[in-house]
């Protein structure tokens, strides 16, 4: 009756200890029962992450090691998703529901019956030979001098904003720990980490091609990603988030309460000739993001501080159920998609109830509309359904931030509190501009003629209003457009199968392990769609498509 099981999991499975966040070649798998949008007869993808998730009560494949875990995960039963027909809002916010619904527009792309893309599966080896190149391959780059990583590519650390503050080859979350005094225990330390990282997370939408941050540390220039990552570090020491005279090091929701969109730009340096792209969009998100902190103090303690989920989390009875620190990681989930709810911008909605990043996707099966039932259009800026019957399965849910946040806020935990999440590989590839720009810039995936005509005229109209010199033409679209949200639908699925090609590939170098997806997205993917960017537009980098965006989303 124990959530945990110490029955010892057969060693075939596991050949040697891999890093990375722990993801299993399981997949996540709800009641068929229950879900009314059937996958393809044709469906082609024989990925494992694809094809046999475990819910609640299966067995599951054990949990590799990641290099801050320190013993072997036991064997962890899930909770199962809520039934979408009795409770479609729930069912949408789950983590579980990402996969799931993903996988709908990826059967469709195997058989290029896709709206806006036609898709090339022979280019995909090309995609899977990228990408085992980068990870293989030593290379020397001016942001960061230093060797990619060696067979059988265990050092590969998970993906997480913690490689974001270590460009340069300089480990700034190790120099920030060492100027904490004695006084600070780990736990504190870890609860710091943990208000940075988030803060960190949520500022890290794409700042523009314009934007560039003079770190005060050493006076180089950063750009967009890493260019965050330091600005938001650089303000956290200066203690902009903290409302504690005492604690400089902390965010809590006296210190958002008090931010200005006027400090923030001040502290990201933003300012005319160096705009962020969404400075106001960032300012309300930390700003509501106070007001979250204040309302759940069940997660976030009277304090209001993003740390102190780790007391919640470590006081949780399932993790208390185990002789180690193990956290089931929908439990985490909770945390991130009840405690933040109030963050995000209306989007879509059902019964009232707020999805987050989920949206009407015109490659998901689609109900009629009736003077009861609404059906949803494919344009929406925000959808609000009244619930009716099957009106859910028209919608995708991506998560995108709040899986970001899981990978980065797991990794302090581990390193730190040697606590062991069960459950990750529920986790999917982030369905962003960078993995998807690789599929897109590789010819696997083609914006089709009338959508890459509308989508320039958006530019152009957007560079008109902005006063922007187009340097190279490339079709924007708003993150609501069906465009975007099938491409992001259909790049969390290619992620799953270049995992599985990848590994198959690099076999004889893995020595009978494999690269996890958190580790492919750190040193293969994400990496990859940034070079090829690079490479097909050397004056701006930007992706193939950009996306009109309010700095909240990407």
């Amino acid at each position: 009756m124990g959530l945990f099981s110490k029955k010892p999991r057969p060693a075939k499975t596991v050949a040697k200890p891999l890093n990375g966040d722990a993801q299993s070649t399981t997949s996540f798998n709800s009641d068929k029962d229950t879900l009314k949008s059937p996958t393809s007869p044709h469906h082609t993808i024989q990925s494992s992450r694809m094809g046999n998730r475990s819910s609640g009560g299966s067995t599951l494949p054990p949990t590799p090691l990641t290099p801050f875990s320190p013993t072997m995960i036991p064997r962890a039963d899930l909770p199962k998703p809520p039934d979408p027909n009795l409770d479609p809002a729930a069912y949408l916010r789950s983590l579980g529901a990402v996969r799931e619904r993903s996988r709908i527009i990826t059967d469709k792309a195997m058989r290029n019956k896709l709206h806006h893309f036609d898709v090339d599966m022979n280019k995909f080896p090309d995609v899977v030979r990228f990408v085992c190149g980068i990870i293989k391959t030593r290379q020397l780059t001016l942001a960061r001098a230093q060797r990619d990583y060696d067979a059988p590519f265990n050092s590969i650390p998970p993906h997480s904003r913690y490689s974001h503050f270590c460009v340069g080859g300089r480990d700034r979350i190790a120099n920030l720990l060492s100027t904490f005094d004695d006084s600070v225990d780990t736990t504190e330390k870890c609860r710091r980490l943990i208000d940075l990282f988030m803060i960190s997370a949520l500022l890290d939408a794409g700042a523009g091609t314009s934007w560039t941050f003079k770190s005060a540390e050493n006076g180089r220039i950063y750009r967009r990603s890493e260019g965050l990552a330091i600005a938001s570090l650089e303000m956290f020491k200066t203690g902009m988030f903290s409302g504690d005279a005492r604690n400089k090091f902390q965010v809590d929701k006296e210190g958002l309460s008090k931010l200005t969109v006027e400090q923030l730009a001040k502290g990201m340096q933003s300012r005319p000739g160096n705009e962020i792209a969404g400075l106001e969009g960032r300012a309300e998100l930390l700003i509501r993001l106070g007001g979250a902190l204040q309302k759940q103090r069940i997660f976030f303690g009277d304090e209001g501080r993003p740390g102190n989920m780790v007391d919640y989390l470590l006081s949780h009875p399932t993790t208390q159920a185990s002789s180690t620190p193990i956290v089931i990681l929908p439990v985490l989930w909770n945390v991130l998609m009840t405690g933040l709810n109030s963050i995000w911008p209306s989007r879509t909605a059902i019964d009232g109830v707020s999805i987050g990043d989920a949206w009407p996707c015109s490659s998901m099966p689609q109900v009629a509309s009736s003077p009861t039932s609404p059906s949803f259009s494919p344009f929406p800026s925000t959808t609000q359904s009244s619930g009716g019957r099957g009106e859910w399965e028209s919608i995708v849910p991506l998560h995108k931030l709040t899986q970001w946040l899981c990978y980065s806020l797991m990794q302090p935990m581990q390193s730190l509190l040697k606590v062991n999440f069960a459950g990750s590989e529920l986790l999917t590839g982030l369905p962003e501009y960078r993995n998807g720009g690789l599929f897109v810039d590789m010819g696997v995936l083609n914006l089709r003629k009338h959508d890459e005509d509308r989508g320039l005229e958006h530019y152009a109209d957007y560079c008109r209003r902005h006063n922007v010199r187009s340097h190279e033409v490339a079709p924007m679209f708003e993150p609501s457009d069906d465009v975007i949200v099938e491409w992001r639908g259909v790049t969390v699925g290619l992620l799953d199968k270049l995992c599985d090609d990848v590994n198959y590939a690099l076999r004889a170098d893995l020595h009978g392990g494999e690269i996890t997806l958190s580790q492919l997205l750190e040193a293969g993917s994400w990496k990859g769609g940034r070079e090829i960017a690079e490479v097909s537009r050397p004056n701006t980098k930007e992706p193939p498509i950009l996306i009109d965006s309010d700095g909240t989303l990407f």
